[in-house]
């Protein structure tokens, strides 16, 4: 019993990384409150495109939280992966064509990566579920 609290406690942990790395991440790259003079004020766009990880972030780590609401919180996360997914590869694709980048630099210059990670924190969420809903 204590070796799985113990799982789960890591697990929750690796979930809580993933989804606060993935924000991090995408706020970084889709900063919507900028300051430079090219580009002043708020950004609706970018803000909306943070959104996702910011409910990965704080909903799905609550839901996780307790036994009684993590298949809410599996339902979520997969969900938003899900989502994630399909906006990141078509707004890759999207932009690697209209930049005309080398077929050999799509793998380093795409979204794959930051979908690994998505999908990472979805195994990660899957491996929780199941022991909750083991015990």
């Amino acid at each position: 019993m204590e070796d799985r609290d113990s799982t789960k406690k890591i697990l929750f942990t690796a979930l809580v990384l993933l989804a606060f790395s993935g924000f991090m991440l995408h706020y970084r790259i889709h900063y919507f409150v900028d300051h430079t003079p090219s580009h002043p004020g708020f950004s609706g766009t970018y803000f909306i495109s943070n959104l996702l990880p910011f409910i990965d972030l704080i909903l799905v780590t609550a839901l996780f939280a307790s036994k009684g609401t993590s298949v809410y919180g599996y339902l979520l996360n997969g969900m938003i992966v899900i989502y994630g997914t399909v906006f990141m590869a078509h707004y890759s694709i999207a932009e690697l064509i209209s930049k005309s980048v080398p077929i050999q630099d799509w793998l380093i210059k795409s979204t794959i990566p930051d979908i690994g990670i998505a999908w990472g924190d979805f195994f990660v969420g899957k491996a929780l579920y199941d022991l909750n809903m083991k015990g």
